[in-house]
């Protein structure tokens, strides 16, 4: 039977290889989510505990770099729009419904992207475009560490808040920006799209199938990854400051992180001018590598060397005549005859279910993987197994369910201190910090500055 292989978004990462899988019941792995817990270890102390931020970021870039560093510990004041706050919160639906009196009852409910970037964080509201407004923010640089923001190069210092206005203020903060394209060059003034670089910085160009369109990530993987860069280069700048005694200025941006995120596609090109195509799933240089049709789902395949292509053969397709064909015996000939194997492992992977190919797959040494969707991917028994999601108790959304931080110290998670705030959640708290009596604060929010 010939069959064309349905479209299907590229993946270029390796699959793992899975020893052994079993198929739970759904009311057992939902029982097993809830009472599971990664391996439990000492842990560490929060190694942030006592460093605060000023957060002047919003959408995803931003907001996960300030998270990633709330969850080691630091206090991070996100500092909001008073009207409307972080643009997604009006990112919905879906939504997370509202208790029953839940506080700020005039408020949307919250939306599930503001949730998912910016647990254990605080809330203010300020608008610093006034003079009070922007003496709230100078007060809270004085006594901060860092200060993340992702304003256009340039836009926070006509208003008070450049690097340099801030340095005066507090000659050891540690000011990052993160841009669309850095804060030098042409693009310098350009607002920067996670979509818009994902064209612009190639990632688009070799995301897709061969003869198809060029395709999207399914999400904003430059603005995740911008977060990452600028989390890591946050923590280098607080090493630097404890050796010098000095702030940094830290210059992240999406074009130059989806720049490096390209990999060996990038290698192969400034090594050897090799220009990059699009592949669906399939990998350029190893076959198979890619995803398969199955009778009733799909499944990925990983055999990157010629042995693990010979258990495929001969335990999995039951044709070792395929490993003696000098067509197929190496990778070399594979990729260069890459069609036609790929026609031959589908018909075989056609004849039965994806669950029957699994069991098959188990314990043989080759990497394959299911291709699931959320649903499956959160009752996956590894995610069960790890604690992989949390539950925690939100002032206005009663019980929410979180990604847990993906990493462990000596075995244990960094706890969620707090939710995901709801808009000027902490104002008052904040200013009553800074020394501001209720009088004051009645005072700045008659004005509308909070």
């Amino acid at each position: 039977m010939s069959l064309v292989i349905p479209r299907i978004s590229q993946c270029l990462c390796p699959v793992r290889q899975v020893a052994r899988r079993t198929r739970l019941p759904r009311a057992h792995l939902l029982t097993a989510a809830h009472n599971a817990t990664p391996a439990e270890g000492e842990g560490i102390p929060p190694p942030l505990r006592g460093i605060k931020i000023v957060d002047l970021t919003r959408v995803l870039a931003g907001p996960t770099a300030t998270m990633l560093l709330a969850d080691l510990g630091a206090d991070v004041i996100k500092i909001e729009e008073v009207s409307k706050g972080d643009d997604t919160r009006h990112w919905h639906p879906p939504t997370a419904p509202l208790v029953q009196d839940a506080p700020e009852p005039d408020l949307p409910a919250e939306s599930a992207y503001f949730l998912g970037a910016n647990r254990n964080k605080r809330s203010i509201t300020v608008n610093f475009k006034k003079p009070e407004g922007l003496e709230i923010i100078h007060k809270l640089i004085k006594q901060s560490d860092i200060l993340v923001e992702n304003f256009i190069s340039g836009k926070l210092a006509t208003m008070g808040l450049g690097w340099e206005d801030c340095k005066r203020i507090n000659p050891r903060l540690i000011y990052a920006s993160i841009t669309g394209y850095g804060q030098t060059g042409p693009y310098a003034k350009a607002a920067g799209y996670d979509v818009i670089i994902e064209g612009e910085a190639g990632l688009m160009h070799i995301t897709g199938e061969p003869d198809g369109p060029p395709c999207k990530v399914g999400v904003a993987a430059t603005d995740i990854a911008t977060g990452l860069y600028t989390h890591g280069a946050i923590m280098a700048a607080l090493i630097s400051r404890q050796q010098t005694g000095k702030g940094v200025w830290v210059d992240c941006n999406l074009f130059e992180s989806q720049l490096a995120g390209l990999a060996n596609i990038a290698s192969n090109y400034l090594i050897a001018e090799k220009e990059a195509s699009r592949h669906g799933t399939a990998h350029p240089s190893i076959v198979p590598y890619q995803v398969f049709p199955c009778k009733d789902g799909f499944l990925m395949i990983g055999a990157g060397n010629d042995k693990q292509f010979r258990l495929l053969c001969e335990k999995i397709l039951k044709r070792p005549d395929l490993t003696s064909d000098p067509k197929f015996s190496t990778n070399l000939a594979r990729v260069a005859n890459r069609d036609e194997i790929v026609q031959i492992i589908t018909d075989a992977l056609m004849e039965r279910e994806r669950d029957h190919w699994l069991k098959e797959f188990s314990g043989l040494g080759v990497p394959f993987g299911p291709i699931n969707n959320i649903k499956q991917t959160f009752e996956h028994p590894q995610a069960i197994a790890r604690g992989a999601t949390v539950e925690v108790e939100h002032p206005r959304a009663g019980k929410i369910k979180l990604v847990a931080p993906a990493v462990s110290y000596n075995g244990k998670r960094m706890p969620i201190t707090r939710p995901p705030p709801y808009l000027s959640q902490h104002t008052t708290e904040v200013l009553k910090e800074l020394g501001y009596n209720d009088a004051s604060i009645q005072d700045l929010r008659s004005k509308s500055i909070i």
